[in-house]
């Protein structure tokens, strides 16, 4: 632009406008699609685990990261969501999780029925009235005359009620004691023949030991359940006048062992021979009938049997043989493994009547 100066000439104005700089544009997307993207990989991430895993480890899973509070039950729970559980939980979303629960259930059977020693009765209410003087206590009624008693006691006054209670009591702890010895027994046949029926099974289930089945006598006596493994004609269990077992009578004890480990009952081994005699004076059949029942000893602990179940092991020769009338067969020599039973003793009946 130019003007006029003083001396005439022009003035020339230069006017320089300087440029500012574009502000940087497209960066505040980059940012959310990048959170965008980290959002849906960790959304595709959780779909897989869901599917990836089952329902006890998802469980567990939600269970790990919920908090518990072991002082605290409430619907509030211990400052978390749902009470520090989680939504697998069934039920209300309520903190139990490591409180202690009181649940009512049934008392608990006591076969030991006897007072204890030391325990003394309670003492008398101060405020029961004493018997009229005109009415003097009559002895105490026997066990047999319970019931009567109890009857006559439903019209008699308190002192009288208590007289009827404790006759009545020795018989009732009689009858509770038959009782359960009586159930316990019953529960007990239930299950050596349920262990019976599954010693059979294996057996004949086992293509190796079907021709075996008949050399297996299993069968429940006073005693308990007896398993016994005969000796047959061409197929011994032993060999001649040796203790090991072969390798068929091997199998057949880890059947049995298999069965027999299932139960709390005591057992009992007792070795059997012929009366064929040995020859020369070292061994006879004691010994050998012994060593046998010694070897299933040590098998059955190998198949599962603890040794503190063990009650005895004893060899009986040729005395208790099988065939009586065949002192030489073959069935006589025989190993016979005794499940005992283990039926609780009854409690001692009173033997005196109760003091008025």
């Amino acid at each position: 632009m130019a003007r006029g100066g003083r001396n005439g000439g022009a003035t020339i104005v230069i006017k320089r406008e300087e440029a500012a700089e574009a502000g940087h544009h497209g960066g505040a997307w980059k940012v959310a699609y990048a959170d965008f993207v980290t959002a849906m990989m960790a959304f595709f991430l959780l779909m897989w685990l869901l599917n990836a895993t089952s329902e006890e480890q998802r469980r567990g899973l939600a269970d790990y990261f919920a908090p518990a509070n072991v002082l605290g039950r409430s619907t509030s729970g211990n400052g978390q969501p749902f009470g520090g559980q989680t939504l697998n939980s069934s039920g209300n979303l309520a903190s139990d999780t490591g409180s202690v629960r009181v649940e009512k259930g049934p008392a608990p059977t006591r076969l030991d029925l006897d007072e204890e020693e030391g325990e003394a009765p309670p003492p008398p209410d101060a405020t029961t009235t004493a018997p009229p003087a005109a009415t003097p206590p009559g002895p105490a009624a026997a066990p047999g005359e319970a019931a009567t008693v109890m009857a006559q006691a439903a019209e008699a006054p308190s002192e009288i009620l208590a007289d009827a209670a404790m006759a009545a009591a020795p018989e009732a702890e009689q009858l509770s004691d038959t009782a359960l010895r009586t159930e316990f027994q019953r529960r007990e046949r239930l299950a050596f023949d349920r262990a019976a029926e599954e010693i059979r099974a294996a057996v004949q289930d086992d293509p190796a030991l079907a021709e075996l089945a008949r050399q297996l006598v299993v069968e429940q006596v006073p005693e308990g359940l007896r398993i016994q493994l005969l000796d047959a004609e061409r197929q011994p269990m032993f060999p001649v006048a040796g203790a090991a077992p072969n390798e068929r009578a091997r199998a057949l004890l880890q059947k049995v062992a298999q069965v027999a480990a299932r139960l709390p009952n005591g057992l009992a081994i007792a070795g059997h021979t012929d009366a064929t005699p040995f020859r020369g004076g070292e061994r006879s059949n004691w010994e050998l009938s012994a060593e046998r029942a010694n070897a299933v000893r040590r098998l059955l602990l190998e198949g599962g049997i603890a040794e503190a179940r063990l009650r005895s092991v004893t060899g009986h020769a040729d005395r208790a043989p099988l065939l009586p009338e065949q002192p030489a067969a073959a069935a006589n020599r025989r190993v016979a493994i005794t499940l005992l039973r283990e039926a609780p003793e009854l409690a001692p009946a009173a033997t005196g009547a109760a003091a008025p």
